[in-house]
C-alpha cells in the first residue's frame, strides 16, 4: 500500500549504507524524508526523517557505526512535519515492536557521541582527580575525544568508507563529537 501518509516499509529497497566505491547514499543530499537503518543482518534498528535525510545518515553512522549497514528510504517533495511522523509511526507499527533506537537508546543515535561515558577507567579517575583544575580537566576530556573519535574513524576505515569525516573541532571541549 502506498500513499503520501503511507507506504510500506516491506516494499521498499534495500539501500548499502556504505556502497561498493566506500560512499554514502549521496543521492539523497538535500532531501527531504523518512528513513530506516538496519544493522548487518536486516534487523531493524532506528527510525527517522529529516530535512536532510544524507546529512542525517553521516550523523547516525558516527554515532553507531556497528548498527548501520543498510537502509530504506522515502523521500517527499515539500516538508511536512505530520507526513513524516506519520510515516515513522506506521513503519514503526509495521515492523511490530519499535526498534532500540526509538526506544530506550534514542538519544545514542540522536544526539552527539558523549566521550565521558566512554571514558577508561583510569581517564576517570584521572578527570575526576580533584588536583586538576578546569583547564587540565578540559584538556583531558578533549584527549578522550580525540581517542573516541580515532576509533570512530578506524572502524569505518575498515568497512571501506572513503567519504570524508570532519567532527567538530569545538564540541571535543566539552567532551562531545558531532560532526561539522
Amino acid at each position: 500500500m502506498t500513499t503520501e501518509n503511507h507506504v510500506s516499509l516491506e516494499i521498499l529497497e534495500y539501500i548499502p549504507y556504505i556502497d561498493d566505491n566506500g560512499q554514502l547514499p549521496e543521492q539523497f543530499q538535500g532531501q527531504i524524508g523518512v528513513y530506516a537503518i538496519f544493522d548487518a543482518e536486516k534487523k531493524l534498528e532506528f527510525i527517522g526523517y529529516s530535512r536532510d535525510v544524507y546529512l542525517s545518515l553521516r550523523q547516525h553512522l558516527v554515532r553507531k557505526p556497528d548498527k548501520c549497514y543498510w537502509l530504506k528510504i522515502y523521500t517527499i517533495e515539500r516538508p511536512s512535519r505530520s507526513i513524516l511522523e506519520n510515516i515513522e509511526k506506521n513503519w514503526i507499527e509495521e515492523n511490530g515492536t519499535i526498534p532500540n533506537g526509538n526506544a530506550q537508546n534514542k538519544d545514542i543515535w540522536t544526539q552527539p557521541v558523549n566521550v565521558k561515558t566512554l571514558m577508561t577507567h583510569e581517564e576517570k579517575i584521572n578527570y575526576e582527580s580533584p588536583h586538576h583544575d578546569e583547564i587540565t580537566q578540559m584538556k583531558i576530556i578533549k584527549n578522550v575525544a580525540r581517542r573516541v573519535e580515532a576509533e570512530i574513524l578506524k572502524e569505518l576505515e575498515a568497512r571501506g568508507l572513503q567519504t570524508q569525516i570532519r567532527f567538530n573541532p569545538k564540541l571535543k571541549e566539552e567532551g562531545l563529537l558531532d560532526l561539522k
